[in-house]
Protein backbone atom coordinates (compact mmCIF):
# COMPACT_ATOMS: atom_id res chain seq x y z
CA UNK A 1 0.00 0.00 0.00
CA UNK A 2 1.50 3.24 -0.68
CA UNK A 3 2.18 5.92 1.91
CA UNK A 4 1.08 8.88 1.95
CA UNK A 5 2.72 12.10 1.17
CA UNK A 6 3.27 14.48 3.77
CA UNK A 7 1.62 17.15 3.45
CA UNK A 8 1.58 21.12 5.43
CA UNK A 9 1.54 21.19 9.30
CA UNK A 10 -1.81 21.61 10.70
CA UNK A 11 -3.10 23.95 13.08
CA UNK A 12 -4.01 22.84 17.15
CA UNK A 13 -7.21 21.35 15.93
CA UNK A 14 -5.46 18.47 14.09
CA UNK A 15 -5.82 15.23 14.75
CA UNK A 16 -2.85 13.50 12.43
CA UNK A 17 -0.84 11.61 14.87
CA UNK A 18 2.72 10.90 13.93
CA UNK A 19 3.20 7.38 12.69
CA UNK A 20 0.90 5.12 11.54
CA UNK A 21 -2.42 6.62 10.98
CA UNK A 22 -5.45 6.40 13.72
CA UNK A 23 -8.62 5.17 12.95
CA UNK A 24 -11.28 8.09 13.31
CA UNK A 25 -12.94 6.33 15.78
CA UNK A 26 -9.55 6.32 17.93
CA UNK A 27 -9.00 10.22 17.78
CA UNK A 28 -8.51 12.18 20.46
CA UNK A 29 -9.58 15.61 19.06
CA UNK A 30 -8.64 19.20 20.48
CA UNK A 31 -10.91 20.58 22.72
CA UNK A 32 -12.19 23.47 20.63
CA UNK A 33 -13.59 20.50 18.43
CA UNK A 34 -14.34 18.03 21.37
CA UNK A 35 -16.12 19.93 23.65
CA UNK A 36 -18.74 21.53 21.35
CA UNK A 37 -19.47 17.64 19.70
CA UNK A 38 -19.77 16.58 23.24
CA UNK A 39 -22.25 19.66 23.96
CA UNK A 40 -24.31 18.01 20.83
CA UNK A 41 -24.48 14.31 22.20
CA UNK A 42 -25.41 15.68 25.72
CA UNK A 43 -28.11 18.05 24.14
CA UNK A 44 -29.64 15.05 21.89
CA UNK A 45 -30.07 12.61 24.61
CA UNK A 46 -31.09 14.94 28.02
CA UNK A 47 -34.32 15.01 27.62
CA UNK A 48 -34.68 10.95 27.31
CA UNK A 49 -32.55 10.42 30.54
CA UNK A 50 -34.57 12.28 32.33
CA UNK A 51 -37.91 11.09 31.13
CA UNK A 52 -38.00 7.88 32.79
CA UNK A 53 -37.43 9.09 36.05
CA UNK A 54 -40.01 11.72 35.52
CA UNK A 55 -42.94 9.57 34.48
CA UNK A 56 -42.17 6.67 37.48
CA UNK A 57 -41.60 9.22 40.02
CA UNK A 58 -44.75 11.20 39.13
CA UNK A 59 -46.20 7.75 38.88
CA UNK A 60 -45.09 6.23 42.58
CA UNK A 61 -45.84 10.22 43.74
CA UNK A 62 -42.48 10.56 45.14
CA UNK A 63 -42.18 14.17 46.82
CA UNK A 64 -39.79 16.91 45.31
CA UNK A 65 -36.30 15.32 47.09
CA UNK A 66 -37.25 11.86 45.82
CA UNK A 67 -37.95 12.90 42.51
CA UNK A 68 -34.71 14.69 42.26
CA UNK A 69 -33.05 11.42 43.04
CA UNK A 70 -33.86 9.91 40.62
CA UNK A 71 -33.34 12.57 37.90
CA UNK A 72 -29.26 12.33 39.49
CA UNK A 73 -29.49 8.61 39.68
CA UNK A 74 -30.46 8.67 35.92
CA UNK A 75 -27.94 10.92 34.45
CA UNK A 76 -24.98 9.12 36.92
CA UNK A 77 -25.96 5.60 35.46
CA UNK A 78 -26.25 7.11 31.90
CA UNK A 79 -22.56 8.75 32.56
CA UNK A 80 -21.10 5.37 33.89
CA UNK A 81 -22.45 3.35 30.96
CA UNK A 82 -21.81 5.64 28.71
CA UNK A 83 -18.03 5.82 29.42
CA UNK A 84 -17.96 1.33 30.19
CA UNK A 85 -19.41 1.72 26.48
CA UNK A 86 -16.84 4.34 24.72
CA UNK A 87 -13.23 3.26 26.76
CA UNK A 88 -14.62 0.17 28.56
CA UNK A 89 -12.38 -2.76 28.73
CA UNK A 90 -10.68 -4.20 25.43
CA UNK A 91 -11.83 -8.02 25.21
CA UNK A 92 -14.71 -8.09 28.39
CA UNK A 93 -17.01 -4.77 28.40
CA UNK A 94 -17.40 -1.85 25.76
CA UNK A 95 -18.09 -1.98 22.05
CA UNK A 96 -15.46 1.31 22.02
CA UNK A 97 -17.40 2.69 19.59
CA UNK A 98 -19.35 6.63 19.96
CA UNK A 99 -22.16 4.78 21.24
CA UNK A 100 -24.44 6.44 24.32
CA UNK A 101 -25.99 4.16 26.81
CA UNK A 102 -29.32 5.56 29.22
CA UNK A 103 -32.33 4.53 30.60
CA UNK A 104 -34.18 3.50 27.78
CA UNK A 105 -37.79 4.33 27.43
CA UNK A 106 -38.94 1.02 26.84
CA UNK A 107 -39.04 -0.31 30.36
CA UNK A 108 -41.31 3.04 31.22
CA UNK A 109 -44.75 0.87 30.70
CA UNK A 110 -44.23 -2.10 32.46
CA UNK A 111 -42.64 -0.48 35.08
CA UNK A 112 -46.11 1.55 35.03
CA UNK A 113 -48.03 -1.68 35.18
CA UNK A 114 -45.68 -3.28 38.11
CA UNK A 115 -46.25 0.54 40.30
CA UNK A 116 -50.49 0.30 39.78
CA UNK A 117 -50.30 -3.49 40.65
CA UNK A 118 -48.19 -2.89 43.48
CA UNK A 119 -49.07 -0.54 47.21
CA UNK A 120 -47.58 2.39 47.97
CA UNK A 121 -43.73 1.81 49.34
CA UNK A 122 -43.68 -1.02 47.08
CA UNK A 123 -43.80 0.28 43.86
CA UNK A 124 -40.13 1.20 43.47
CA UNK A 125 -39.16 -1.74 45.38
CA UNK A 126 -40.79 -4.34 42.81
CA UNK A 127 -39.81 -2.24 39.82
CA UNK A 128 -36.12 -2.13 40.81
CA UNK A 129 -35.93 -6.14 41.86
CA UNK A 130 -37.36 -6.83 38.49
CA UNK A 131 -35.15 -4.45 36.83
CA UNK A 132 -32.06 -6.56 38.54
CA UNK A 133 -33.26 -9.80 37.43
CA UNK A 134 -33.68 -8.28 33.98
CA UNK A 135 -29.66 -7.21 33.79
CA UNK A 136 -28.68 -10.38 35.07
CA UNK A 137 -30.82 -11.93 31.91
CA UNK A 138 -29.22 -9.33 29.65
CA UNK A 139 -25.83 -10.77 30.86
CA UNK A 140 -26.64 -14.26 30.71
CA UNK A 141 -28.21 -13.92 26.89
CA UNK A 142 -25.88 -11.62 26.03
CA UNK A 143 -23.27 -13.87 24.91
CA UNK A 144 -25.59 -16.27 22.61
CA UNK A 145 -27.77 -13.40 21.13
CA UNK A 146 -26.60 -13.78 17.87
CA UNK A 147 -28.69 -16.74 17.13
CA UNK A 148 -31.71 -15.11 18.85
CA UNK A 149 -31.93 -11.91 16.63
CA UNK A 150 -33.91 -14.12 13.56
CA UNK A 151 -36.64 -14.20 16.28
CA UNK A 152 -36.86 -10.35 16.57
CA UNK A 153 -36.89 -9.38 13.24
CA UNK A 154 -38.22 -5.54 11.69
CA UNK A 155 -41.53 -7.41 12.37
CA UNK A 156 -41.63 -7.68 15.56
CA UNK A 157 -39.17 -4.97 16.71
CA UNK A 158 -41.36 -2.38 14.79
CA UNK A 159 -44.19 -3.98 16.56
CA UNK A 160 -42.79 -3.06 20.33
CA UNK A 161 -41.50 0.54 19.31
CA UNK A 162 -44.61 1.91 17.47
CA UNK A 163 -46.46 0.57 20.87
CA UNK A 164 -44.02 2.14 23.28
CA UNK A 165 -44.82 5.58 21.87
CA UNK A 166 -48.41 5.05 21.43
CA UNK A 167 -48.92 3.87 24.90
CA UNK A 168 -46.92 6.02 26.52
CA UNK A 169 -48.80 8.97 24.84
CA UNK A 170 -51.12 9.54 27.84
CA UNK A 171 -48.77 10.59 29.77
CA UNK A 172 -47.69 13.44 28.27
CA UNK A 173 -51.61 14.49 27.97
CA UNK A 174 -52.00 14.02 31.41
CA UNK A 175 -48.78 16.22 32.07
CA UNK A 176 -50.88 18.64 29.22
CA UNK A 177 -53.30 18.98 31.73
CA UNK A 178 -51.50 19.80 35.01
CA UNK A 179 -49.92 16.40 35.69
CA UNK A 180 -52.03 16.10 38.84
CA UNK A 181 -55.58 14.18 37.77
CA UNK A 182 -56.48 14.39 41.59
CA UNK A 183 -56.06 18.59 41.54
CA UNK A 184 -59.54 20.58 41.04
CA UNK A 185 -57.88 22.36 38.19
CA UNK A 186 -57.19 19.43 36.35
CA UNK A 187 -57.42 20.18 32.52
CA UNK A 188 -58.06 23.80 33.26
CA UNK A 189 -57.51 26.05 29.68
CA UNK A 190 -54.26 27.98 31.17
CA UNK A 191 -52.46 24.14 31.37
CA UNK A 192 -53.78 23.41 28.12
CA UNK A 193 -52.17 26.87 26.64
CA UNK A 194 -49.12 26.53 28.15
CA UNK A 195 -48.90 23.07 26.52
CA UNK A 196 -49.98 24.46 22.99
CA UNK A 197 -47.23 27.41 23.50
CA UNK A 198 -44.31 24.62 24.23
CA UNK A 199 -45.25 22.51 21.26
CA UNK A 200 -45.47 25.47 19.17
CA UNK A 201 -42.74 26.38 20.41
CA UNK A 202 -40.46 23.44 19.10
CA UNK A 203 -42.48 23.19 16.20
CA UNK A 204 -41.25 26.71 15.20
CA UNK A 205 -37.16 25.94 16.09
CA UNK A 206 -38.04 22.42 13.70
CA UNK A 207 -39.03 24.76 10.89
CA UNK A 208 -36.85 27.77 11.28
CA UNK A 209 -33.62 26.83 12.99
CA UNK A 210 -30.79 25.79 11.66
CA UNK A 211 -27.65 23.66 12.97
CA UNK A 212 -26.99 22.66 16.16
CA UNK A 213 -30.50 25.21 17.32
CA UNK A 214 -32.86 22.87 15.66
CA UNK A 215 -31.08 20.19 16.71
CA UNK A 216 -31.82 21.30 20.57
CA UNK A 217 -35.38 22.47 19.63
CA UNK A 218 -36.88 20.29 22.45
CA UNK A 219 -34.96 21.53 24.95
CA UNK A 220 -35.41 25.09 23.89
CA UNK A 221 -39.29 24.25 23.78
CA UNK A 222 -38.95 23.58 27.60
CA UNK A 223 -36.71 26.54 28.34
CA UNK A 224 -39.11 28.95 26.73
CA UNK A 225 -42.27 27.05 28.15
CA UNK A 226 -40.72 27.55 31.54
CA UNK A 227 -40.03 31.24 31.03
CA UNK A 228 -43.63 31.87 29.85
CA UNK A 229 -45.24 29.73 32.79
CA UNK A 230 -43.19 32.28 35.48
CA UNK A 231 -45.52 35.25 34.94
CA UNK A 232 -48.26 32.83 35.24
CA UNK A 233 -47.13 31.98 38.66
CA UNK A 234 -46.83 28.11 37.05
CA UNK A 235 -43.20 27.36 37.82
CA UNK A 236 -41.90 26.33 41.02
CA UNK A 237 -38.59 27.03 42.15
CA UNK A 238 -38.63 25.18 45.53
CA UNK A 239 -36.74 22.36 44.18
CA UNK A 240 -33.81 24.48 43.51
CA UNK A 241 -33.82 25.98 47.26
CA UNK A 242 -34.10 22.36 48.71
CA UNK A 243 -31.72 20.24 46.57
CA UNK A 244 -27.88 19.74 47.82
CA UNK A 245 -25.40 21.18 45.46
CA UNK A 246 -23.31 17.60 45.62
CA UNK A 247 -23.99 14.28 46.78
CA UNK A 248 -23.71 10.74 45.82
CA UNK A 249 -26.61 8.40 45.38
CA UNK A 250 -27.60 6.95 48.65
CA UNK A 251 -27.53 2.42 47.92
CA UNK A 252 -31.58 1.45 48.19
CA UNK A 253 -32.46 4.99 48.67
CA UNK A 254 -36.28 3.68 48.20
CA UNK A 255 -35.82 0.26 50.34
CA UNK A 256 -34.27 -3.24 49.13
CA UNK A 257 -35.57 -4.48 45.97
CA UNK A 258 -38.49 -7.08 45.69
CA UNK A 259 -38.90 -9.65 43.24
CA UNK A 260 -42.13 -10.61 42.09
CA UNK A 261 -42.35 -13.38 39.23
CA UNK A 262 -44.85 -11.42 36.72
CA UNK A 263 -42.85 -8.57 37.29
CA UNK A 264 -39.73 -9.94 36.59
CA UNK A 265 -40.89 -11.90 32.92
CA UNK A 266 -42.82 -8.25 31.88
CA UNK A 267 -39.35 -6.64 32.16
CA UNK A 268 -37.32 -9.82 30.89
CA UNK A 269 -39.62 -9.56 27.96
CA UNK A 270 -38.82 -5.77 26.99
CA UNK A 271 -35.02 -6.50 27.70
CA UNK A 272 -34.91 -8.81 24.89
CA UNK A 273 -36.53 -5.90 22.64
CA UNK A 274 -33.52 -3.30 24.27
CA UNK A 275 -30.59 -6.11 23.13
CA UNK A 276 -32.14 -6.04 19.60
CA UNK A 277 -32.19 -2.43 19.82
CA UNK A 278 -28.55 -2.05 21.38
CA UNK A 279 -27.75 -4.67 18.52
CA UNK A 280 -29.10 -2.80 15.37
CA UNK A 281 -27.70 0.24 17.13
CA UNK A 282 -24.26 -1.29 17.36
CA UNK A 283 -24.58 -2.34 13.27
CA UNK A 284 -25.52 1.01 12.43
CA UNK A 285 -22.69 2.99 14.48
CA UNK A 286 -20.18 0.27 13.19
CA UNK A 287 -21.22 1.45 9.10
CA UNK A 288 -21.49 4.68 9.96
CA UNK A 289 -18.10 4.92 11.23
CA UNK A 290 -16.29 2.49 8.79
CA UNK A 291 -15.09 -0.41 11.56
CA UNK A 292 -15.87 -3.90 11.70
CA UNK A 293 -18.82 -4.27 14.55
CA UNK A 294 -18.49 -8.30 14.67
CA UNK A 295 -20.50 -10.75 17.64
CA UNK A 296 -17.75 -10.52 19.72
CA UNK A 297 -17.90 -6.63 19.44
CA UNK A 298 -21.92 -6.66 20.30
CA UNK A 299 -21.16 -9.23 23.24
CA UNK A 300 -19.40 -6.30 24.79
CA UNK A 301 -21.48 -4.05 24.14
CA UNK A 302 -25.02 -6.09 25.33
CA UNK A 303 -22.58 -6.57 28.71
CA UNK A 304 -22.22 -2.76 29.33
CA UNK A 305 -26.36 -3.02 28.91
CA UNK A 306 -26.04 -5.82 31.41
CA UNK A 307 -23.57 -4.37 34.06
CA UNK A 308 -25.66 -0.93 33.44
CA UNK A 309 -28.74 -2.23 34.15
CA UNK A 310 -28.27 -4.79 36.83
CA UNK A 311 -26.06 -2.31 39.65
CA UNK A 312 -28.28 1.27 37.99
CA UNK A 313 -31.21 -0.03 40.65
CA UNK A 314 -28.84 0.10 43.46
CA UNK A 315 -28.50 3.88 43.00
CA UNK A 316 -32.13 4.68 41.48
CA UNK A 317 -31.65 3.26 37.89
CA UNK A 318 -33.68 1.72 35.13
CA UNK A 319 -33.05 -0.37 32.56
CA UNK A 320 -30.15 0.69 30.38
CA UNK A 321 -29.74 -0.02 26.50
CA UNK A 322 -28.71 2.14 23.40
CA UNK A 323 -29.71 5.85 22.62
CA UNK A 324 -30.60 5.89 18.49
CA UNK A 325 -30.44 9.74 18.43
CA UNK A 326 -26.87 9.69 19.40
CA UNK A 327 -26.63 7.50 16.55
CA UNK A 328 -28.18 10.17 14.32
CA UNK A 329 -25.90 12.69 15.84
CA UNK A 330 -22.80 10.65 15.06
CA UNK A 331 -23.70 10.23 11.20
CA UNK A 332 -25.33 13.97 11.09
CA UNK A 333 -22.21 15.78 12.06
CA UNK A 334 -19.44 13.13 10.76
CA UNK A 335 -17.73 13.65 14.23
CA UNK A 336 -16.24 9.81 14.78
CA UNK A 337 -14.39 9.69 17.92
CA UNK A 338 -15.24 7.50 20.55
CA UNK A 339 -13.76 10.04 23.26
CA UNK A 340 -16.50 13.04 22.40
CA UNK A 341 -19.05 10.73 23.34
CA UNK A 342 -16.90 9.46 26.37
CA UNK A 343 -16.57 13.07 27.51
CA UNK A 344 -20.64 13.42 27.10
CA UNK A 345 -20.84 10.68 29.45
CA UNK A 346 -18.29 12.24 31.48
CA UNK A 347 -20.46 15.53 31.69
CA UNK A 348 -23.65 13.43 32.72
CA UNK A 349 -21.56 11.89 35.63
CA UNK A 350 -20.74 15.05 36.86
CA UNK A 351 -24.26 16.64 36.78
CA UNK A 352 -25.50 13.16 38.46
CA UNK A 353 -23.57 13.98 41.21
CA UNK A 354 -24.86 17.80 41.94
CA UNK A 355 -28.63 16.71 42.38
CA UNK A 356 -29.45 20.59 42.17
CA UNK A 357 -28.52 20.75 38.42
CA UNK A 358 -30.89 17.68 38.41
CA UNK A 359 -33.09 19.84 40.31
CA UNK A 360 -33.13 22.10 37.40
CA UNK A 361 -35.26 19.99 35.55
CA UNK A 362 -38.05 19.02 38.20
CA UNK A 363 -38.51 23.13 37.73
CA UNK A 364 -40.12 22.67 34.43
CA UNK A 365 -43.54 22.92 34.70
CA UNK A 366 -45.66 19.51 33.94
CA UNK A 367 -47.91 21.19 31.03
CA UNK A 368 -44.54 22.37 29.36
CA UNK A 369 -43.00 19.23 29.85
CA UNK A 370 -46.37 17.60 28.13
CA UNK A 371 -45.83 19.64 25.08
CA UNK A 372 -42.75 18.55 24.75
CA UNK A 373 -43.88 14.39 25.21
CA UNK A 374 -45.92 14.66 22.69
CA UNK A 375 -43.32 15.36 20.23
CA UNK A 376 -40.87 13.08 22.06
CA UNK A 377 -43.19 9.81 22.55
CA UNK A 378 -44.77 10.30 18.96
CA UNK A 379 -41.47 10.45 17.71
CA UNK A 380 -40.81 6.63 18.89
CA UNK A 381 -44.04 5.28 17.59
CA UNK A 382 -42.69 7.09 14.42
CA UNK A 383 -39.16 5.32 14.55
CA UNK A 384 -41.07 2.28 14.70
CA UNK A 385 -43.26 2.84 11.98
CA UNK A 386 -40.34 3.40 9.87
CA UNK A 387 -38.90 -0.10 11.01
CA UNK A 388 -42.17 -1.36 9.85
CA UNK A 389 -41.95 0.02 6.34
CA UNK A 390 -38.50 -2.28 5.81
CA UNK A 391 -40.24 -5.32 7.54
CA UNK A 392 -42.02 -6.66 4.00
CA UNK A 393 -45.89 -5.66 4.46
CA UNK A 394 -46.46 -6.76 0.91
CA UNK A 395 -47.03 -10.57 2.19
CA UNK A 396 -50.66 -10.81 4.24
CA UNK A 397 -48.77 -12.98 6.68
CA UNK A 398 -46.85 -10.12 7.84
CA UNK A 399 -50.06 -7.92 7.68
CA UNK A 400 -51.44 -10.00 10.05
CA UNK A 401 -49.31 -10.63 12.26
CA UNK A 402 -48.65 -6.57 13.03
CA UNK A 403 -52.76 -6.62 13.20
CA UNK A 404 -52.80 -8.72 15.54
CA UNK A 405 -49.64 -7.36 17.86
CA UNK A 406 -51.01 -4.08 17.63
CA UNK A 407 -53.77 -4.94 18.66
CA UNK A 408 -52.87 -6.91 21.54
CA UNK A 409 -50.47 -4.27 22.65
CA UNK A 410 -53.95 -1.27 22.37
CA UNK A 411 -55.78 -3.24 24.56
CA UNK A 412 -54.63 -1.90 27.67
CA UNK A 413 -54.53 1.21 26.55
CA UNK A 414 -58.09 1.40 25.28
CA UNK A 415 -59.68 -1.01 28.09
CA UNK A 416 -57.42 -0.31 31.11
CA UNK A 417 -60.00 -3.09 33.13
CA UNK A 418 -59.69 -5.66 30.37
CA UNK A 419 -58.01 -8.14 32.20
CA UNK A 420 -59.47 -7.34 35.53
CA UNK A 421 -60.59 -10.56 35.90
CA UNK A 422 -56.97 -12.30 35.06
CA UNK A 423 -54.73 -13.71 37.82
CA UNK A 424 -51.90 -10.86 39.10
CA UNK A 425 -48.83 -12.22 37.18
CA UNK A 426 -51.26 -12.45 33.99
CA UNK A 427 -52.25 -8.75 34.50
CA UNK A 428 -48.65 -7.56 35.36
CA UNK A 429 -47.89 -8.97 32.15
CA UNK A 430 -50.72 -8.21 30.09
CA UNK A 431 -51.16 -5.28 31.21
CA UNK A 432 -48.51 -3.39 29.60
CA UNK A 433 -49.00 -2.59 25.99
CA UNK A 434 -45.71 -3.29 25.34
CA UNK A 435 -45.33 -6.97 27.19
CA UNK A 436 -48.13 -7.98 25.24
CA UNK A 437 -47.60 -6.39 22.24
CA UNK A 438 -43.90 -7.86 22.25
CA UNK A 439 -45.11 -11.22 23.16
CA UNK A 440 -47.79 -12.04 20.42
CA UNK A 441 -45.38 -10.82 18.13
CA UNK A 442 -42.82 -12.89 18.91
CA UNK A 443 -45.23 -15.82 19.13
CA UNK A 444 -46.94 -15.22 15.88
CA UNK A 445 -43.13 -14.72 13.98
CA UNK A 446 -42.68 -18.03 14.70
CA UNK A 447 -46.11 -19.49 13.61
CA UNK A 448 -45.39 -17.26 10.36
CA UNK A 449 -42.24 -17.75 10.05
CA UNK A 450 -40.52 -20.66 11.63
CA UNK A 451 -42.52 -23.44 12.04
CA UNK A 452 -42.49 -25.79 8.88
CA UNK A 453 -40.26 -25.61 5.79
CA UNK A 454 -42.10 -23.25 4.02
CA UNK A 455 -41.84 -20.89 6.93
CA UNK A 456 -37.64 -21.43 7.22
CA UNK A 457 -37.49 -20.81 3.10
CA UNK A 458 -39.46 -18.22 3.55
CA UNK A 459 -36.90 -16.38 6.15
CA UNK A 460 -34.15 -17.57 4.41
CA UNK A 461 -35.30 -15.95 1.12
CA UNK A 462 -36.21 -12.82 3.32
CA UNK A 463 -32.45 -12.54 4.73
CA UNK A 464 -30.89 -12.88 1.40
Amino acid sequence: MATPAKGPAEGPCSTRPEGPEVHPVDQKLHPSRLVPAALQHIAAMYAGVVTPPLIIGQAVRLDTAGQTRLIAASLLIAGVATLLQTLGVKGFVGNRLPFVNAASSAGIAPMLAIAETNATGDQLPAIYGAVMVAGVFCLAVGPFFGRLLRFFPPLVTGVVITLIGVTLMPVPVAWAQGGDRTAADFGDMKYLALAAFTLLVILLIQRFGRGFVKQVALLLGLLVGTLAAIPFGMADFGALRSAPVAALPTPFAFGAPEFQPAAIISLCLVTLVLMTESSAGMLAIGEICDRETDGRTITRGLRTDGIATLLGPVFGGFPTSAFAQNVGVVSLTKVRSRYVVAAAGGALLVLGIFPVLGAVVSTVPMPVLGGAGIVLFGSIAVSGIRTLSEAGLDDSSNIILVAVALGAGIIPLAAPGFYAGFPSWAQTVLGSGISAGALVAVLLNLFFHHLGTHGRQAVALKSS
